[in-house]
């Protein structure tokens, strides 16, 4: 198997946007690993951005991101309850002005 083949699959399959939540084709999309280790690809699944996506939001600064993360419970309550925490979060820090 060629270097190429070792990265990249041979179907391009559709795939959703966690971002916009447009589907789009494997190779119109770029890869996104919620733990920040995307070359170690021993069973591991990914999950998505579409192009217009990645290029908007990927390129942001991170600072503090694993905080308010944590603050709206990733990983320990619903994907709802943490939606609603992390906008909470959003709009608090829009009316402080930071």
């Amino acid at each position: 198997m060629g270097f190429k083949n070792a990265w990249h699959r041979d179907t391009d399959e559709d795939v959703c946007c966690i971002a916009c939540g447009e589907t789009v084709a494997r190779s119109d999309a770029r890869e996104y690993d919620k733990y920040g280790d995307r070359w170690d690809r021993a069973d591991k699944s990914f999950e998505y951005l579409c192009k217009p996506c990645y290029r908007e939001y990927c390129h942001l600064d991170r600072t503090g991101l694993e905080d308010r993360l944590e603050a709206a419970g990733a990983g320990t309550v619903g994907r709802g309850e943490f939606l609603r925490r992390y906008r909470d979060q959003a709009e608090q820090t829009r009316a402080d002005g930071r």
